[in-house]
């Protein structure tokens, strides 16, 4: 629900009249019925150029606020210090247990968690172009969607508990909120958005419209708790439509006012905003442990009947089954040859359980009744393959494996196989490569070699490192190992002879030693396309090594180092 403005007539703490009710839930969801992960995304090269602050966020030049750091620490902190100005969250719940209209929720509901050890799971400036000046919703809501592929959420599972936060920066207008309200938040799917819904290949997409609200001054909340309190209305905001989104992910599927009064259609921190500091479930200070004190409005509790600032954390006794998959562990298998893999999954209420996967081999198929794995594969490589079992009420639970299959053919009892997995980042998910933020990339401006994903390390033209790993493990049959990449440089340095930006490709033991450095490359090595590197692995026949890159640019003149189409291949 949108976050109005200071000057909208403020709510009183209410009873009956404010109490909230389910909805149903949209597409299933009704609350984020796990720990939720918060992207931030800056949208639009108005925030300026990037630096990094002395708590390791992204700052910015077009940021006189600090508004970034602020709510990056603010996310890193919600759940740690003991703090329960979130805990009122726990109360809610979803699922097919939890009828509509119901004011309560059933013993056997989900529940949100107390979200300990913070929530921010990423950061994105999207600088490949200017923000609109005055983006409609619709824009807002294809940003969360661009921003779910930038951080490999391809899924509607991978979704289920993300967040994007569209931050656009100071001196816009997104959906006109000037004069109207502060921020709000929807998902992708809500024809009502200005310029229609958004459609999304990746399942529902929370996001919300996070303004650079300090442009209202007092009009959202500049001085509300503080003084001179520049940042109050923002972290207000920003906490307001997260406590939101959290009660009603898919507005309005979640716990809305349904009364019919006065209070019709708000959701939980709707009815608490804009209460003075000091009065009952006034507006205050909020301590994140180590991470900074932000000021931060109550949200309505069904269960206190009140605006509760502060609210015990429920654990519900532990209530709500569990799904547990048990893990069948590494898979070989061969071109051709037909495979039988039967999963065992267990529920602790004994509920009924379907089954899917992700990254099965091609060729093969899960049965989602029976939890039956077969097929015959069709391609040599490595996969990661996750399992997921989920029964009657909702509950889930995963378990993740590796699945090599090798060609028909081979030598000397070794089978001729290719072992790096994603190996040109086309899932559009990091798995199993270790990217740091930002490295996965569709972007046109640093196109793939093949396909439309690649791995773009650095390019800020500041201080920063990037790096992709991968295990992996090369059997002791084979003779011979190659390992080969495709890689592309391009740099803003003019220099001829000194090396200020520099990519490391290395060979890692288990423990994280340098077992090798296969190669440096460089701003000097810049060139206009793709050039294909390959080294031989001979020498670690037998061990399970990563395979790293990492990428260190200088305070100045970017250099990007774009990677793709990697191979290990054995035989």
């Amino acid at each position: 629900m949108k976050q109005y403005q200071a000057t909208h007539p403020a709510a009183t703490t209410a009873t009956g009249p404010e109490t909230l009710s389910y909805g149903g839930g949209i597409d299933g969801i009704g609350v984020q019925s796990g720990h939720s992960k918060v992207y931030l995304v800056f949208y639009g090269n108005q925030w300026g150029s990037s630096s990094t602050d002395s708590n390791g966020n992204l700052k910015f030049s077009g940021d006189a606020d600090g508004a970034a750091g602020a709510a990056q620490q603010m996310f890193k902190g919600i759940g740690t210090g003991g703090e329960l100005w979130s805990a009122d969250l726990t109360q809610w719940c979803d699922g097919p247990n939890v009828s509509s209209g119901a004011t309560s929720c059933p013993s056997n509901a989900s529940f949100v968690p107390y979200q300990s050890g913070g929530v921010l799971a990423g950061v994105w400036y999207d600088n490949s172009g200017a923000s609109p000046s005055a983006a409609s919703g619709h824009q807002l809501g294809q940003e969360a969607v661009n921003a779910a592929a930038h951080f490999g959420n391809t899924s509607a599972s991978s979704n289920r508990y993300a967040y994007y936060v569209i931050l656009s920066p100071h001196g816009t207008n997104p959906d006109s909120y000037q004069g109207q309200y502060c921020a709000w938040h929807d998902y992708n799917g809500d024809s009502t958005l200005t310029g229609g819904a958004v459609s999304s290949p990746y399942g529902d997409i929370a996001f919300s419209n996070q303004p650079y609200n300090m442009d209202s001054g007092a009009g959202c909340g500049v001085g509300f708790v503080n003084s001179p309190g520049t940042l109050d209305g923002w972290t207000m905001t920003l906490g307001h439509e997260w406590h939101e989104m959290m009660s009603d992910q898919n507005p309005a599927g979640g716990w809305t006012n349904q009364t019919g009064g006065s209070y019709n259609g708000q959701e939980n921190s709707d009815e608490c905003a804009w209460l003075s500091p000091g009065t009952s479930g006034g507006a205050a200070n909020i301590t994140f442990g180590s991470f900074g004190t932000y000021a931060e409005q109550a949200s309505w509790s069904n269960d206190t009947n009140n605006c509760a600032i502060s609210h015990a954390i429920l654990t519900h006794g532990g209530s709500g089954n569990t799904v547990s998959v048990s893990n069948p562990g590494s898979q070989s298998s061969t071109v051709g040859t037909p495979v039988s893999l039967q999963i065992s999954a267990s529920d602790s209420g004994g509920a009924s359980l379907t089954y899917s996967a992700s990254g099965l081999p091609a060729g093969l198929s899960i049965n989602s009744g029976s939890g039956l794995i077969s097929g015959t594969p069709t391609t040599a490589t490595n996969y990661s393959t996750t399992v997921t079992a989920t029964d009657s009420t909702g509950a889930s639970g995963s378990a993740s494996f590796s699945w090599a299959v090798g060609s028909s053919g081979g030598t000397g009892g070794c089978t001729a196989a290719q072992l790096i997995r994603n190996p040109g980042f086309e899932t559009g998910s990091a798995s199993p490569w270790s990217l740091t933020a930002g490295v996965l990339n569709s972007s046109s401006s640093e196109p793939a070699h093949s396909g439309s994903w690649d791995a773009w390390m650095d390019g800020y033209g500041s201080t920063h490192t990037d790096s992709a790993a991968q295990s992996v493990s090369i059997p002791s049959s084979c003779k011979s190992a190659s390992f080969s990449f495709f890689l592309h440089i391009d740099t803003s340095e003019t220099t001829t002879s000194t090396a200020y930006d520099t990519l490391k490709v290395q060979v890692l033991n288990s423990s994280g030693s340098v077992l090798s450095t296969l190669a440096t490359y460089s701003n000097l090595n810049h060139n206009s396309g793709y050039t294909q590197h390959s080294f031989s692995l001979a020498s670690y026949i037998g061990q399970s090594v990563t395979l790293k890159f990492t990428g260190s640019e200088d305070s100045s003149l970017q250099t990007s180092f774009v990677l793709d189409d990697n191979a290990l291949n054995v035989s």
